[in-house]
């Protein structure tokens, strides 16, 4: 990445609004406003690359810190991170508990990426239910598709956002195909839903290099 690139992503992140401490309600610490960055669909602008900045994090992304990714919808054919946020509030926990938000064009643009302050500031996520979500979410990044995949199909443009960002953790982060995993895969719930296509999605991981 060039220097320039570098100052570029480094001056917008630093004039984000920051919240205020920033961790989950486990943890005991006060809840963080909602703040992240909204990433375009994910295609080069000008020579700028909108994965780079995934990696512009204001904590630093370490190997070895993350070792799976949970794949999930947000259950509603509409939905922002403010929304998703919302509801996981109502849940009694601090804030969006997903690392990764991907639109589907009703709430966020269609192959939109938000970036949440949980992926931001690296803590653990508040997305995976069942007995080993204690653990997942200390380990796994978290990304939601909104969408409900029990009735309607994902968009086009969101499955290839989603098959980018995955590639691009997986290298970056060294975690192996069979640590992708779906929400249903890890928990008894249907998540991300029938409609999600999980054969596809799963032999298309596997062929990622």
């Amino acid at each position: 990445m060039s220097g320039r690139t570098r100052a570029v992503w480094s001056a917008l992140l630093a004039s984000m609004t920051l919240a205020g401490g920033g961790m989950w309600a486990l943890q005991g610490a006060p809840m963080p406003r909602l703040d992240g960055l909204s990433l375009p669909a994910l295609a080069s602008t000008s020579g700028l690359s909108p994965l780079e900045a995934v990696y512009h994090t204001r904590a630093p992304v370490e190997k070895g810190r993350w070792t799976s990714i949970v794949i999930h919808h947000s259950g509603s054919t509409y939905g922002t991170p403010a929304s998703i946020d919302a509801e996981h509030r109502a849940m009694n926990l601090a804030g969006l508990g997903y690392h990764f938000v991907i639109g589907n064009g009703s709430g966020i643009g269609d192959g939109e990426v938000h970036l949440g302050y949980r992926w931001l500031d690296q803590l653990p996520g508040a997305h995976v239910a069942g007995e080993h979500g204690d653990s997942l979410n200390r380990t796994s990044i978290g990304i939601c598709l909104v969408g409900d995949g029990q009735r309607h199909a994902f968009t086009p443009e969101q499955m290839s956002r989603l098959l980018e960002l995955v590639a691009s953790l997986r290298q970056t982060l060294d975690i192996p195909a069979s640590r992708v995993y779906l929400h249903s895969d890890v928990a008894g719930v249907a998540d991300p839903g029938l409609m999600f296509p999980a054969a596809a999605f799963r032999e298309q991981v596997a062929s990622m290099r």
